[in-house]
């Protein structure tokens, strides 16, 4: 007879593969774009996306989604992760050129929308998209990347 148990502890796991770091990033974080096996960037958090201009870029975030820990995905946790991660010196290691300008502004203009204010013209700008993470308020407030230990989030975490 089998007896239904609640999951309880915590599962470590090891891998110590320098590229554990990304694996694990890019199937635990939220992003606005995703890119195909064949490179198409593809809306996965957004919705859609428009340009208003050449340096402004608008972008309607899905309604309905939500962190593993339970907290809404909107506008305000999209402008939370952007203006962390371009705090740091550099937001994608392996890339630079994967980086948004860091002088782009992001402005809240709703609950499910966000603008986008680039300081020139930047048509890769939404494929850039894919190298911003986006993560819950409680993300940011108890891990961070790192900022509990070393007051920023480059690095080894």
């Amino acid at each position: 007879m089998t007896h239904a148990t609640h999951p309880r502890g915590t599962i470590h796991v090891v891998d110590p593969s320098p590229l554990n770091w990304l694996y694990v990033t890019y199937n635990t974080v939220e992003e606005l774009v995703r890119v195909t096996p064949g490179g198409k960037v593809r809306p996965a958090a957004m919705r859609w996306y428009r340009w208003k201009d050449e340096r402004t870029l608008d972008v309607r975030v899905r309604e309905g989604e939500r962190f593993p820990d339970g907290e809404p995905l909107t506008a305000a946790t999209v402008q939370r992760s952007f203006d962390e991660q371009t705090r740091w010196t550099a937001p994608h290691p392996p890339g630079t050129h994967f980086n948004i300008d860091p002088r782009t502004r992001c402005e809240v203009r709703g609950r499910n929308r966000v603008r986008f204010h680039l300081p020139r013209a930047d048509g890769l700008a939404v494929g850039k998209l894919r190298a911003t993470h986006i993560m819950s308020t409680r993300f940011w407030e108890e891990v961070g990347f790192g900022y509990a230990r070393s007051g920023r989030g480059e690095g080894h975490w």
